[in-house]
């Protein structure tokens, strides 16, 4: 009985492993009604990248503890432990390439000429397209930096 109880709180735990967007659309609360400075660009080009959130550890752990729960049905007595252990081990194994591949997202580095000559790169999510030639804007808040449309 306990089993489903401690599958379920893991499983939400592995749902706390989603990334944070990158995306030039996407804003949070706290930046929400705060004044942004705006330059106007042309792109200069644009290359493919994969932006790594890096690990948290919640992936190995999870799935370690999912795993040996699993593993603890299976047997009885030094058969049971044994399994739960092979279980524990497997399953932060998965747990990691799992947190590994989903803090991996597909991203733009998009290099800006500013009107006043000088040039920016800004990395963010591949969400929207970005051509050569094109006049785009970037927004800044001193922390982060938006290429948009």
């Amino acid at each position: 009985m306990k089993a489903p109880i401690i599958a379920v709180a893991l499983l939400a735990t592995l749902a706390g492993c989603a990334v944070q967007p990158n995306s030039a659309n996407v804003y949070n609360a706290r930046q929400a009604q705060n004044e942004q400075s705006v330059r106007m660009g042309t792109v200069e080009s644009v290359r493919q990248v994969t932006i790594d959130k890096g690990e948290t550890g919640t992936g190995v752990l999870a799935g370690a503890a999912l795993g040996g729960v699993a593993g603890s049905t299976v047997g009885g007595g030094k058969g049971a432990i044994a399994a739960s252990i092979l279980g524990a081990v497997a399953g932060g194994m998965a747990g990691k390439s799992i947190e590994a591949n989903a803090s991996n997202k597909a991203g733009l580095e998009i290099t800006v000429r500013l009107d006043n000559g000088d040039m920016r790169a800004i990395v963010q999510d591949a969400d929207e397209l970005f051509r050569p030639g094109e006049r785009v804007r970037l927004l800044s808040d001193g922390r982060k930096t938006r290429v948009t449309h």
